[in-house]
């Protein structure tokens, strides 16, 4: 990052960079934040005069995204990946060590200004953690005691992050498993030949005939989609959009972070047959704000795209064949990666999921018909393109075709990406990664099925074991309430808090599980829990506050022992000590005899 500059030159250029556009206000704040370390409020007025809005919108939008800062950070800010597993290496430990190291707390900055530490929710590095994100800017991994001591040396030594060991900052593959998307040679070209040499009527029914459902979770029918958006009316001087979503917020999963790095190419071929089946002219790929770092690689494959006239006007010489992507970087905002709050955060607001109807293949970004699939799905789009819809019908099982890949990490010998066949059983997976004494698997993130020992038969597919990649491996050591413990907290972190019941609802259940990790759990708590996790399944806005409940849902029914130990009075505990609530009233009437105190009885 470089040197704090002038906030009002940093706001001007991020402006003139933009062309003012209110559109691009997530983008401008980015811009200026990496000039001015944080957002204090006339950089933010200035901003809102410079895109035509009020100062109270804006900073509304600053406000959203977690990785907008309006108040003051170090000028090295550095935060932990808090996910389960980088707890499960030691994250939480080293950060306090770290923190001792350089004299503050968790979310101070240092007297003079120097350092700030904190946490996050996930990184995307779950296979080479303990993991810290550095100004939101570039990543260090495969962090240990030793890495800390020497981290904390150079700060208090003023040495740059830049200047830091690069072998901190190593991102590996991890491909511990490639098949048809990861093993073959990366598309430039190929797909949109045989696109162009079929007719895009013909491509959209291989599409049809492959079986491709999306690659996000929600595994919607890919062909299905398309046709809705093609079917759609393109409002006057409008075009349709196609957006690949790369905000794989939910924990344990970095499977588009591999994709991303190794088959760029693939993906973005795969995003430009979209465009022609669809009659799409403009593109984007919505990059979490975590893999900030992969970004100058990115565009320089765009850039090599472009002059090989694989993307802009004319595309490989054909008339009328004009598309092109841009790249937005998300904020560190979880809910985006659902297609309509992603859609939001592209048009410069803040990342709340949109009332549906209209559906996005309808009324999408700025009101045009807009496809948004997963890095994955359009990865495998861009081979079916080439190779046709009966070699990837011939994949996996029926109504799961092709292939899956599977970021596995937890407690396995060989964590990494796994890209397997649909159909596969859940213990092939393990037996794979080198897994031992397993007592549950976390499926899809914490938003997905967590999974006992005697379930490990089941199928990877869409009617059994659907996922979005994530697959995190616990061993018999692990406290299955601890885990469903952090996943609370991670779901009352990122509620947006568009709608009450997610918003309440999960701060309560986090609460709840606190009262129970600190020893005053009952009978009570645990009636309030399931009463908890039915109401967030039926009210809530979107999918991730009815998601948020279903690690206490399966922990509960799967491993209801590790509950029963802090469940263990019949009768209501409080949650506070009533007689310290006492001590200030002591302290000023001067009593601490017998009747001053309280006892406490359950």
């Amino acid at each position: 990052m470089p040197p704090p500059t002038d906030p009002a030159a940093a706001v001007d250029e991020a402006l003139s960079r933009h062309g003012h556009q209110r559109t691009a206000l997530v983008q401008i704040l980015r811009d200026v934040q990496s000039r001015t370390r944080w957002l204090p409020r006339e950089v933010l007025r200035r901003i809102a005069n410079g895109v035509g809005l009020t100062p109270a919108i804006v900073e509304g939008v600053a406000g959203f995204y977690r990785f907008f800062h309006l108040q003051p950070v170090g000028r090295v800010h550095l935060l932990f990946s808090d996910n389960v597993t980088d707890r499960m290496l030691g994250s939480r430990q080293l950060a306090a060590d770290l923190c001792a190291r350089l004299g503050i707390e968790p979310g101070q900055v240092a007297a003079d200004g120097s350092v700030s530490v904190g946490f996050t929710s996930c990184t995307g590095l779950g296979d080479q953690g303990p993991a810290l994100l550095v100004d939101q800017h570039q990543v260090l991994t495969r962090m240990d005691a030793a890495r800390v001591a020497e981290l904390a040396r150079l700060v208090r030594a003023g040495v740059p992050p830049a200047q830091w060991p690069a072998d901190w900052q190593r991102v590996d593959p991890g491909i511990r498993r490639a098949g048809v998307l990861l093993g073959a040679p990366p598309l430039a070209g190929p797909a949109l030949r045989a696109l162009l040499a079929r007719g895009a009527d013909a491509t959209l029914a291989e599409l049809a005939a492959s079986g491709l459902r999306g690659r996000g979770g929600a595994g919607f029918d890919t062909a299905r989609k398309w046709s809705l958006c093609r079917a759609a009316a393109v409002p006057e001087g409008g075009t349709r959009v196609v957006v690949c979503n790369a905000d794989e917020g939910e924990p344990g999963t970095f499977k588009d972070r591999v994709l991303l790095t190794e088959q760029p190419d693939t993906v973005f071929e795969g995003m430009t047959v979209a465009a022609r089946v669809l009659g799409a002219r403009q593109g984007f790929v919505y990059l979490r704000g975590e893999y900030r770092f992969m970004l100058p690689a990115l565009q320089a494959v765009l850039a090599r795209r472009r002059a090989a006239g694989l993307l802009g006007g004319s595309i490989l010489g054909t008339p009328g064949f004009d598309f092109d992507i841009a790249i937005h970087l998300g904020a560190g905002a979880y809910v985006c990666g659902e297609e309509s709050a992603l859609i939001e955060s592209l048009e410069g607001k803040r990342g709340q999921p949109r009332i549906r109807p209209p559906f996005p293949v309808e009324s999408g970004y700025l009101g045009q018909p807009t496809v948004v699939n997963n890095v994955e799905t359009f990865a495998a789009a861009a081979r079916i393109a080439e190779r046709g819809g009966a070699w990837w019908a011939a994949i996996g099982v029926p109504g799961s075709t092709g292939t899956k890949l599977h970021s596995v990490s937890g407690d396995v010998a060989r964590p990494g990406i796994y890209e397997l066949p649909f159909g596969v059983t859940v213990g092939e997976i393990l037996a794979e990664a080198g897994a031992a004494g397993t007592q549950a698997v976390q499926v899809g993130g914490p938003s997905g099925l967590c999974l006992a020992a005697h379930e490990f038969g089941r199928r990877i597919a869409f009617d059994d074991v659907p996922t979005a990649g994530a697959f995190m491996v616990f061993d018999a050591t692990r406290d299955m309430f601890e885990v469903a413990h952090g996943f609370a907290q991670f779901f009352a972190h990122e509620s947006c808090g568009f709608c009450t019941p997610c918003r309440v609802g999960t701060e309560l259940v986090r609460r709840r599980f606190d009262k129970l990790a600190q020893g005053h759990g009952s009978l009570f708590d645990e009636a309030e829990l399931r009463a908890l996790e039915s109401l967030l399944h039926g009210t809530t806005h979107c999918g991730l506050g009815a998601t948020a409940t279903n690690p206490l849902r399966d922990t509960l029914a799967r491993f209801r022992p590790a509950y029963e130990r802090r469940l263990a009075s019949p009768r209501f505990v409080p949650g506070f000590d009533l007689d310290a609530e006492l001590a200030p009233a002591r302290r000023v009437t001067g009593r601490d005899d017998a009747g001053a105190h309280l006892e406490q009885k359950g």
